[in-house]
């Protein structure tokens, strides 16, 4: 009974009200500092970009977002943020938390929708935007890439930039990707490393250089901001 309350519609819409709420609260309150400016810079002057992370962190990255819109936001009138989520429904409630960052929605994985989404992301890059990619998302494995990310990069001529974010405060879930939920008053990292970009003859193997640079970044938001 309660399983299938909870997969209303209605019930769904709520919860990613509460949710969202809660993680604008939880973020707002966060102290965080950004590692790895540099690596964005041309991107804070309005250039586009593909922004890739792990999914356990995709609650937290809506700070990457909020911090581009502080530093620049005469420069990005017109400039919007997107993330690519799956048709299925946790994919949708997923994506009614992100507009609450003002972060858009595009619909489509690797196995549901993806030709479609994929020319949806191309022409937002085009546009000169903000995309954003799990790329072991929705299912997992965990902290393995699918080729979508590497090969979105190599058809747009639009770089990667791998991320990650970390906070002092947390809890960690016990879901496949043991995903990171922030708590209020905390310390809180972004950490943005080099722009990797990927050629259009013989992108899968840049595959590897995507993955590794995550789990990077994933080690070092660790690193600068532990429990």
């Amino acid at each position: 009974m309660l399983k299938r309350l909870t997969r209303h519609p209605a019930a769904q819409a709520a919860g990613a009200w509460l949710l969202g709420q809660y993680l604008r609260f939880a973020l707002g309150t966060t102290r965080w500092t950004l590692d790895g400016a540099e690596h964005i810079a041309a991107q804070i002057d309005g250039a586009p970009v593909v922004v890739a992370f792990w999914h356990e962190r995709l609650p937290l990255m809506p700070a990457l977002w909020l911090h581009v819109r502080r530093m620049r936001a005469e420069r990005l009138a017109g400039q919007r943020a997107h993330v690519l989520v799956s048709l299925h429904r946790d994919g949708r409630f997923i994506g009614a938390i992100m507009r609450h960052f003002h972060i858009e929605v595009v619909l489509g994985s690797s196995s549901r929708g993806g030709a479609a989404a994929l020319r949806g992301l191309l022409a937002l890059l085009s546009a000169g935007d903000f995309v954003a990619i799990t790329p072991d998302g929705p299912r997992g494995p965990r902290r393995t890439a699918a080729p979508g990310v590497a090969q979105l990069a190599a058809l747009s001529g639009v770089a990667v930039l791998p991320c990650a974010a970390q906070t002092s405060r947390k809890w960690v879930l016990k879901t496949w990707d043991r995903m990171v939920l922030p708590r209020p008053f905390a310390r809180g990292v972004v950490v943005c490393l080099p722009l990797i970009e990927v050629p259009r003859a013989g992108w899968q193997d840049s595959l590897p250089a995507i993955e590794a640079a995550l789990i990077a970044a994933a080690d070092r938001a660790d690193a600068l901001c532990p429990s």
